[in-house]
């Protein structure tokens, strides 16, 4: 268990994080060095971020419906490499030593790039690695979460713990705009590598303070390559998890491909277009922040965790019928800063939630599995659809809400489901 009463907790006092969390005097290291770590990762993405998402419009909106395809292929062949990774290695060395495999990566782009030979293969290469970096560490990062923090601490903690990654994703372009005009673009890559090994570092003092919920964590968890997709199939309750990722990914990939589309027909010049995508991302991560410090939390505990989890389907219902009758630039990019908002503060967090109440195994190969290739699989779902129904056309279409729709229905739906089963696993009912 953890090293702290997951009974009804008292406010720590006088320590200050009490101003702004519900957090035990004992779990504030712990607490801190979580924040800390997910700072590092987001930080460390977002730092290369800019440069991907202009590569992404660069190479067209019909590459970048193959990128996603590509991404997904990948994303088949890593995870049975994690799964061994996972099945063979105690979890107190998987996460270390996948972190150090990818900041070595970006050293590797990083002096590929130097070469000035990278070019059109080096664009999808870079696009390809920097959409699995993500996914990857930051699985592992909410697989560390659910390990060292029981069900009802998450509910308390995990909207201040997710403040730390909207924190780094706001630290990550300021840092970018800064160092931008003394290095070179491609030397951002080894400063995001360096927030890498900070984040590692933090995830070594939070496993030395805190003993975890998930039993001995220096033995292999056992098993075949492919447990986690097994296991999916099997539990009708991480069935559920997987279809709210799944249908979440392709309705938000249709949001993402048609404002790919109207950045490259509206905004003309390179440079625009990364400050475009900064400027968006700063939106995004002022309003979440500011929801995951003062509302979270409070939101999980007054109205529940199924509330959190509907949010983003609700949300995206909204954005298919706005886009649909207004499809235009500021348009789609309102519907992304509110999605991605309700995502991060809200969705993600109450989905991340959901995982403390699974044994060891399900946190790391089933959260790895659903967060990669179950994500990506949605990825590429919308964008084979994107390309079969709009034929170019984007929201103009009338048969693109006719899909995106009922599929945000059904996400609803899902969601709802979902929380009720999770309500039943907690024994607290609905």
């Amino acid at each position: 268990m953890g090293t702290s009463n997951t009974m009804q907790p008292q406010r720590s006092g006088g320590h200050v994080l009490s101003r702004f969390v519900n957090v035990q005097r004992d779990e504030v290291t712990a607490l801190l060095a979580s924040f800390a770590m997910f700072f590092a990762l987001l930080a460390a993405y977002y730092i290369i971020r800019p440069v991907r998402d202009e590569m992404g419009v660069s190479l067209g909106k019909d590459a970048l419906t193959n990128l996603f395809s590509i991404v997904f292929g990948v994303m088949l062949l890593a995870v049975p490499v994690f799964g061994m990774i996972a099945s063979r290695f105690p979890r107190r060395l998987v996460l270390p030593a996948i972190y150090v495999f990818f900041a070595a990566a970006l050293i590797g782009f990083w002096m590929l790039l130097k070469t000035g030979d990278a070019g059109h293969s080096g664009a999808i290469a870079f696009f390809v690695f920097a959409s699995v970096f993500n996914l990857f560490v930051i699985s592992l990062f909410w697989s560390l979460m659910s390990e060292m923090w029981t069900n009802d601490e998450a509910t308390r903690l995990f909207g201040f713990i997710s403040a730390g990654g909207t924190a780094g994703a706001l630290a990550g372009p300021a840092i970018t705009r800064g160092l931008v005009t003394v290095l070179a673009p491609a030397d951002l890559l080894v400063v995001s590598a360096g927030f890498l090994m900070l984040a590692l570092a933090a995830s070594l003092v939070l496993r030395r303070v805190r003993s975890g919920s998930a039993g001995n964590a220096t033995a292999p968890q056992g098993g075949g390559i492919l447990d986690g997709a097994l296991k999916v199939i099997a539990s009708p309750y991480l069935a559920r998890i997987a279809l709210c990722v799944f249908i979440a990914n392709i309705v938000g990939t249709f949001f993402y491909l048609e404002q790919s589309r109207l950045v490259g027909a509206e905004i003309p010049d390179s440079a625009a277009r990364v400050a475009f995508f900064s400027g968006r991302d700063l939106a995004v991560s002022i309003a979440t922040l500011t929801i995951e410090i003062f509302g979270t939390a409070r939101i999980m505990q007054r109205f529940g965790v199924t509330v959190a989890i509907m949010a983003l389907p609700a949300v995206a219902l909204c954005g298919v019928l706005a886009i649909w009758s207004h499809p235009v630039l500021w348009v789609v990019a309102a519907v992304m800063v509110a999605e991605r908002v309700v995502a991060f503060s809200l969705s993600g967090p109450g989905l991340k939630v959901m995982y403390t109440l699974c044994p060891p195994d399900e946190k790391y190969k089933v959260q790895n599995f659903i967060d990669t290739v179950v994500y990506r699989g949605g990825d590429a779902a919308s964008g084979w659809l994107f390309a079969a129904i709009s034929a170019g056309a984007g929201f103009a279409s009338a048969a693109t809400p006719l899909v995106a729709l009922p599929l945000a229905g059904l996400w609803l739906y899902t969601a709802r489901d979902l929380g009720q089963a999770h309500a039943d696993r907690a024994g607290t009912g609905v």
